[in-house]
């Protein structure tokens, strides 16, 4: 899964809808949770069936349901499947049966599980493992330290073992990891800072809330041109025939291993190739 940008907009906005058909994002999340008033959530709920119905939109189109337990959770799920949506976002995952549950209500949907309260944090290797339908494993990086009870920190010095915990779990099945949300959207070196923490942790990408954050998430979470030559070269040397069953081959003077092949197909995926 490409996710350097999953930016979310809400559901219940007509123009933030039909503005995110021609966004330049990885990922564009409607959103019937968070950023929809809980009176306003069928009607939301009704515009993203349309949406998902209407398609036409340029960033790979997901919705995020509410959560289980909540009254419109089932009716969300019921209503995405039958509108064929691809993709669906559960929040507040905190075990394996609530990803299994939401394939069995939308079987044809890929899923992303948000990583946002205590209990995540100690099943994270049984929700990474619960269905194939399963894509990434996203930070809930709000909830998570409202939840937690952690103080301010600019750095998010509270959640750092959680950050590498998630990376970990999703490596360990394949999946992506997406970082969680900055809020302050208009504090651009913030955001820099922050996108600069995530990749650094191993992050595949991050949550945006605006716009203005598309871009800079690419730079961060984008590989380099150089980065890429040099995955392309990797991967080149390992395709000869002589390469073959190799553990390890020698290019430009230096040794390279089959760990560095599993790196190199990594940079080419999020490069797109």
């Amino acid at each position: 899964m490409r996710a350097r940008s999953v930016l979310f907009l809400p559901a219940s906005n007509p123009r933030a809808v039909e503005k995110a058909r021609t966004l330049e994002c990885d990922v564009a999340i409607l959103d019937l949770e968070d950023a929809v008033a809980p009176e306003a959530r069928t009607e939301a709920r009704e515009a993203a069936v349309a949406a998902v119905r209407g398609g036409g939109f340029a960033p790979r189109l997901g919705v995020r349901v509410n959560g289980e337990g909540t009254p419109w959770h089932a009716d969300d799920l019921s209503a995405l499947a039958e509108a064929g949506c691809g993709l669906i976002v559960l929040p507040k995952v905190e075990d394996a049966a609530t990803v299994v549950r939401a394939v069995g209500a939308a079987p044809g949907a890929r899923l992303i599980a948000m990583i946002e309260t205590p209990p995540a944090l100690f099943r994270l290797a049984e929700i990474a493992a619960a269905h194939p339908a399963l894509e990434a494993l996203m930070l809930g990086v709000n909830d998570l330290a409202a939840a937690l009870g952690t103080g301010p920190s600019g750095d998010r010095e509270p959640l750092k073992p959680w950050l590498a915990a998630v990376v970990a779990a999703a490596r360990m099945r394949g999946l992506a990891a997406v970082d969680g949300v900055f809020n302050r959207f208009q504090d651009d070196d913030g955001f820099a800072r922050e996108c600069a923490q995530g990749s650094l942790f191993g992050f595949d990408g991050k949550s945006l809330i605006h716009p203005r954050q598309i871009a800079p998430a690419h730079a961060a979470f984008g590989p380099s041109p150089e980065a890429v030559s040099r995955a392309r070269a990797i991967v080149a040397a390992f395709d000869v025939p002589d390469a073959q069953g190799r553990g390890a081959v020698s290019l430009d003077g230096e040794m390279v291993e089959r760990l560095h092949l599993e790196a190199a197909r990594r940079t080419l995926a999020r490069a797109g190739e």
